[in-house]
């Protein structure tokens, strides 16, 4: 297979870096070269800001019927390449096709609902005790943006990162993650330019993970963006965090999770066992709203734990292009390694091990079992840390008031589950889980392009979709029309 080589977007046209490196996309299944794509210096940030900002104000000024028309076709073109993405995504990052799949069929989605946001009310009329005069409060786009997204589920994260914030008049600069290059900027890059996208209006830099402190900090500190957003670990959430507070620049921060599904008495077991497999294992665990804690009550626990230990053991694993697979590999040796770290770390302190091992496998050394735990104590790593691999944790609890503190035990607060027949107690279970995001009778993974979505806790701050994405990747004016005759000079 020949490898493919990428330069910068800016401007509209695709461009070498200013030093000409370029920088190696690896295939974490192989091992192999997958791509080169150029590596950015600070100067070709700041060309492609330069960019953003002249496309700006026609951009924010274009009828809406005409911006709406790009981002349909835009939708129409990511769907007819629906098999071309998959194999981009499989290839450059290990995805299953499942989830690969499901990430080409949201990002549809995604732009569509973005280009239904372009005609929705964008103002209020505001009550006055100024005689004479009339107020208004107006949303109105930022500028230009940075947008920073990550590689796991890099066609619906790397849209989401951008749709909303073009489609409110904004124009963006964004800087994909080092592991996917290609399906989580330049592809999608690709899709709006040939949909009509004026030249400008979206700039993408690609870096080496190296330069990528520099490339961002450059990024945020340039005057002309106003608005940062990001997606990725809570580590680097709060670098960005602090970068864009030091520059009096709002941030929309989507960061880590731990993830609870609670069983409670009444619950369906070959339900729950269903949609624990779904929520803990889709896409190797890689996923922020993946299921990292399982909290089962005893009255349930010897059923559920024994049909799910047989289902995680059935789990087709191996290779991503097998339609099959349903859990391929994790993204890098490095999350290789650390996730077989934090499953041994709680071998080694007591924990049983239900299936799978935590030894790593496959061409590239990127291959894990599918593994899931029992008796997980505090003092082991993966109590709190999110896994963020193909593994998962089982509690028994006996009470539900110990199921909820268990659940609420984290610095996290994403997403969770609660299942049972009761819709009464799953409700009231629910209710008390502080997350941003909860689900009665499902597992944690859900995603709507129409939804808020976003986390409390060190799981950040800001909404994106829907009404409150509207919102946050706009600002409100206030505008008043005073006639002259009521006018107070």
């Amino acid at each position: 297979m020949s490898i493919v080589t990428r330069g910068l977007l800016i401007g509209g046209r695709e461009i070498p870096s200013t030093d000409n490196r370029l920088v190696d996309d690896i295939s974490p299944w192989t091992g192999e070269v997958y791509a080169k794509v150029a590596a950015a210096s600070p100067a070709d940030v700041t060309a492609a800001v330069d960019a953003a900002a002249a496309a700006f104000p026609a951009w924010a000024a274009m009828r809406p019927f005409q911006r709406r028309k790009i981002f349909l076709r835009a939708a129409d073109l990511m769907e007819a390449r629906i098999e071309d993405a998959i194999a981009t995504m499989a290839g450059e990052v290990g995805g299953a096709r499942p989830w690969a799949k499901f990430n080409v069929e949201l990002c549809v989605e995604i732009l569509r609902e973005a280009a239904a946001a372009i005609t929705q009310p964008v103002g209020q009329i505001l009550a006055t005790d100024t005689p004479g005069a009339r107020s208004y409060a107006k949303r109105v786009p930022y500028g230009v943006i940075a947008a920073i997204s990550p590689w796991n589920a890099p066609y619906i994260l790397g849209i989401r990162s951008i749709a909303i914030p073009l489609a409110v008049g904004n124009t963006v600069v964004m800087k994909p993650s080092e592991d996917a290059p290609i399906s989580c900027g330049l592809y999608l890059a690709d899709v709006l330019n040939e949909a009509g996208l004026p030249a400008g209006v979206l700039n993408v830099v690609t870096d080496d993970l190296k330069d990528a402190g520099t490339v961002v900090s450059t990024l945020i500190a340039d005057p002309r963006v106003r608005l940062v957003n990001f997606t990725g670990s809570t580590n680097v959430g709060r670098i960005i965090g602090v970068e864009a507070a030091k520059n009096l620049k709002p941030a929309v921060l989507e960061l880590g999770g731990k993830n609870a599904l609670v069983v409670l008495k009444d619950a369906d077991v070959d339900y729950a066992v269903k949609s624990a497999i779904f929520g803990a294992y889709i896409n190797s665990g890689q996923i922020c709203m993946s299921t990292d804690r399982v909290i089962v009550v005893r009255a349930i626990a010897d059923q559920f734990v024994e049909k799910f230990t047989k289902a995680v053991d059935a789990i087709p694993y191996g290779d991503p292009s097998d339609p099959r697979t349903l859990v391929g590999p994790v993204v890098n040796i490095r999350a290789a390694k650390r996730v077989s770290a934090l499953v041994k770390d709680a071998i080694s302190k007591g924990a049983k091990v239900l299936a799978g091992s935590g030894e790593i496998e496959g061409p590239a050394g990127t291959l894990l079992k599918p593994m899931l735990l029992a008796d997980i104590t505090k003092d082991m790593d993966i109590f709190y840390g999110e896994i963020f691999g193909p593994a998962t944790v089982v509690h028994v609890v006996d009470t539900i008031d110990e199921a909820v503190a268990l659940a609420n035990d984290s610095e996290y607060g994403l997403t969770g589950g609660v299942i049972s027949e009761n819709l009464m107690e799953a409700l009231d279970v629910a209710e008390r889980i502080q997350t941003g995001i909860i689900h009665v009778n499902d597992q944690g993974i859900a995603d709507e392009p129409m939804a808020p979505f976003g986390g409390v806790k060190n799981t950040g701050y800001g909404r994106f979709g829907g009404q409150a994405g509207m919102d946050a990747f706009s600002a409100t004016r206030w505008i008043t029309v005073q006639e002259r005759g009521h006018a107070k000079y």
